[in-house]
């Protein structure tokens, strides 16, 4: 990396060029970098407008975040929050259920953190557990996951006719490169608390988990709350697009002021049915 005593003693391209091959450093991605970092802060701008607009206008908003493990779910939502007003919005990333919870009406811990007036909540997973991970992991009975499919939709159109708006987001990621992510984190020490069990057997189950993906996408993408792919390969642009799509579904005041590119990529960011066929292959 560059110093800022490097910075200050170069006087033409030629000299940054053999001082970044000295140093071994590649240009084109740090010049990629501080591109995203740019890109990045002008939208968080946006998203801080939205915010106001939110508060303002008393709005309710809930943005799902599923995906496989290790698809880029949580950094994109920390790139989310990370300069809101947390008075007015927060992460909900619950646990497993306690006993007393195991005993209620699978939603009702889901409604209780959902946004009050004026706020917005972003779910690290959310009630969509029971579509994918509960079934395949045998957390849950043949007849809980029926019931579930059955009822989610109907849970869901109630939470829209009562003014929530709710974005449901489905990170996509490729076989190989969530291999690669996995290996990041075993030999990484400041990451190795996110590789879990769970995580281990992600690659063996792999078709089972997109076999009950594909069911979910069959009973759950509806008009009022549709299913958003997001392609998080590349987990910059995959950030950049999610943001920019939850900036598209609104129209708030100071919009496209900071000079962001607010237009969404559509071979990053689609409705399911655009490309479902293709997914994961």
């Amino acid at each position: 990396m560059f110093t800022k005593e490097d910075l200050l003693s170069i006087n033409s391209r030629k000299e940054l060029l053999e001082l970044a091959k000295k140093k071994k450093i590649k240009l084109k991605k740090a010049i990629n970098r501080a591109k995203y970092e740019d890109e990045l802060r002008l939208l968080q701008i946006e998203l801080a407008h939205l915010q106001n607009h939110i508060e303002k206008h008393q709005l309710r908003v809930a943005i799902l975040f599923e995906g496989r493990d290790a698809a880029g779910k949580g950094g994109s939502i920390k790139r989310f929050v990370e300069h809101l007003n947390p008075h007015t919005s927060g992460v909900v990333a619950l646990t497993k259920p306690t006993v007393v919870e195991k005993g209620q009406w699978y939603f009702q811990r889901y409604i209780e953190v959902l946004p009050n007036r004026g706020e917005i909540k972003f779910f690290d997973r959310s009630w969509y557990n029971r579509a994918v991970v509960e079934p395949v992991m045998g957390f849950c009975t043949p007849v809980q996951y029926k019931t579930f499919m059955a009822q989610v939709p109907n849970f869901e159109h109630m939470l829209y006719e009562d003014g929530i708006h709710i974005i449901k987001f489905w990170f996509d990621i490729t076989k190989d490169e969530q291999k690669l992510r996995f290996d990041g984190r075993k030999n990484n020490p400041l990451k190795e608390w996110k590789f879990s069990p769970v995580d281990q057997k992600s690659q063996e189950l792999w078709e089972e988990n997109t076999k009950y993906k594909e069911k979910m996408f069959t009973n759950t993408h509806t008009a009022f709350c549709p299913w958003i792919i997001v392609e998080t390969n590349d987990k910059f642009t995959a950030r950049l697009e999610s943001l920019r799509h939850v900036l598209s579904q609104f129209e708030y005041e100071g919009k496209g002021k900071s000079g962001a590119n607010l237009h969404t990529d559509p071979n990053v960011v689609y409705r399911y049915f655009r490309k479902s066929k293709n997914l994961e292959l």
